[in-house]
């Protein structure tokens, strides 16, 4: 983070680099988060009552309270340090402050809403099937958003570097590499 807070970033191709990649990991990562959801249940609130509450016609029993602890243990832990990096990564691109704060928000929410549903649908009520299908839809939306946002801000400072024959950074910090 040092290089963001003096500047660094902007004569660092290097990190530039190191981010793009970590950002092409982590459209995988998206990618995949959908592949999973869709390979567990559908955008309908029935697909989503009968993977957590079981199902006599496919023989599945409920989401049993540990399993669930068990993912929501792994998942909070992931999807807070996921959400803080890409969150972190997009304050440093020249959007708009009050889009920044909106996805922000957006992302931490939809995340916490994403694992809370499975919860709510299993012990509270099966209606907040539908909770749980807006709370994926958006945290995809958003961690895409981001993912889109921050992977064009470097692509763009990147030209504008080479573009350019001064090194030194003008204006707020972006992800310049050079």
């Amino acid at each position: 983070m040092r290089y963001f807070v003096t500047g660094e970033q902007h004569r660092q191709a290097l990190l530039n680099a190191l981010i793009l990649m970590f950002l092409g990991y982590i459209a995988l990562l998206w990618l995949t988060n959908g592949m999973m959801y869709f390979h567990k249940m559908g955008l309908t609130a029935d697909s989503v009552i009968a993977y957590y509450l079981g199902s006599e016609e496919n023989f599945t029993q409920p989401k049993s309270y540990q399993g669930l602890l068990e993912v929501a243990h792994f998942h909070l832990f992931a999807m807070g340090i996921l959400v803080l990096t890409l969150t972190h990564l997009m304050l440093m691109t020249r959007i708009p402050v009050g889009l920044k704060i909106w996805l922000s928000g957006s992302t931490y929410a939809s995340a916490i809403a994403n694992e809370a549903a499975g919860w709510l649908v299993r012990f509270v009520h099966p209606g907040f099937a539908y909770f749980k299908i807006g709370a994926f839809l958006l945290l995809e939306m958003t961690l895409a958003a981001l993912l889109i946002a921050v992977s064009i801000s470097l692509i763009a400072a990147r030209r504008r570097v080479a573009g350019s024959s001064s090194s030194e950074p003008i204006g707020e910090p972006d992800f310049s590499s050079e």
